[in-house]
């Protein structure tokens, strides 16, 4: 009992500090109106402002640390209760090759163009990952098999955010010259869009009808989130030494098997066979959300804001790309099978 409560205590300063974050990120959201903004931003935003101001003594590291790893992947096994297997087939075969495509081309479009700007491998992987499968939580997700560096993360998460939400205006303004009807119009929506809320936000611009498909699209895409970060850990464990970095800038010679992908994927399938009452998947949500909240405001306490500056513009060249490699590769796939 002794050595619960000393570890407790441990972890208790830094947890109350990360969930700070997070409730000023959701707060600053309320604040300025708009639904379709991010919290995980605002909050890594507010933990790289609050370590630029105030440091981070060494008392509220291990419960940072636990914030921005443990919490972290809870958040990603429950994004399983809000997705079905029959959801991913409702969009029909030609749909789930779209967005499959999409995202496949995406990911190594984005991973070669990284190596070709010079791109460090571990930023250049989270921004594949957070464009082409669902923004920050994939970032989040991926992280874990890379183990890229904390600024890598906060550098992606603020790439493709920005690149989501300039998505998120300029798709429905191209709608229209481009005389996308509604099915076609919220399928490109679901397979090119970085964050499920900038999805829905876009999508229901042009009607219900878009908006559904829209984000059931993106849905399905949430759910190729467990087969890429599977794959991607092991092809990582059978490349050691592969310039890939951890947290304490080494090489990095085994990335993890990302068992919380397994519970992911798990949850998914319990969800689609014996369906969660809508209270359950309703919380299971919201909990996700904020847990992802705080493990991200965790993650910029973490963040020297000297070394986002050390990593320069050529991210943010490589993100800007990908977003527009994935919305025009999927419109052309769109308009090849809807």
């Amino acid at each position: 009992m002794n050595a619960v409560l000393m570890a407790v205590r441990r972890v208790a300063p830094g947890l109350v500090l990360a969930g700070a974050v997070a409730a000023g990120a959701f707060g600053a959201r309320h604040a300025l109106g708009v639904a379709a903004l991010s919290p995980m931003i605002l909050a890594i935003a507010l933990g790289v402002g609050v370590r630029a101001a105030a440091g981070m003594p060494v008392g509220l590291r291990p419960g940072v640390g636990l914030a921005a790893r443990t919490l972290l992947r809870l958040a990603v096994v429950l994004l399983g209760a809000q997705v079905t297997l029959a959801q991913v087939g409702a969009i029909g075969g030609g749909g789930v090759l779209v967005l499959a495509a999409a995202l496949g081309g995406t990911f190594l479009f984005t991973l070669w163009l990284g190596r070709a700007l010079g791109v460090g491998q571990g930023v250049g992987m989270l921004i594949a990952a957070g464009t082409s499968i669902c923004g920050a939580s994939a970032v989040a997700a991926v992280r874990s098999v890379t183990r890229a560096d904390d600024a890598d993360v906060a550098y992606a998460v603020a790439c493709v955010t920005l690149f989501g939400t300039l998505a998120m205006v300029a798709l429905p303004l191209a709608a229209g010259m481009l005389g996308l009807d509604p099915a076609a119009y919220g399928l490109w929506v679901g397979a090119s869009v970085h964050e499920v809320a900038q999805v829905v936000a876009a999508a229901y611009q042009r009607g219900v009808e878009a908006g559904e498909i829209g984000t059931v699209a993106k849905l399905a895409r949430v759910v190729m989130l467990a087969p890429v970060v599977m794959a991607l850990g092991l092809w990582l464990a059978r490349r050691p030494g592969d310039g890939v970095q951890d947290g304490a800038g080494e090489a990095a010679v085994r990335p993890p098997f990302p068992w919380f992908v397994a519970g992911f994927a798990g949850l998914v399938l319990v969800n689609s066979l014996l369906p969660l009452p809508p209270a359950v998947t309703g919380a299971a949500g919201l909990a996700s959300v904020a847990l992802l909240t705080v493990a991200l405001g965790a993650l910029g306490l973490e963040t020297d804001l000297r070394a986002l500056r050390a990593k320069g513009l050529r991210p943010l060249a490589l993100a800007g790309a990908a977003w527009l490699f994935i919305a025009g590769f999927s419109l052309v796939l769109v308009r090849a099978v809807v």
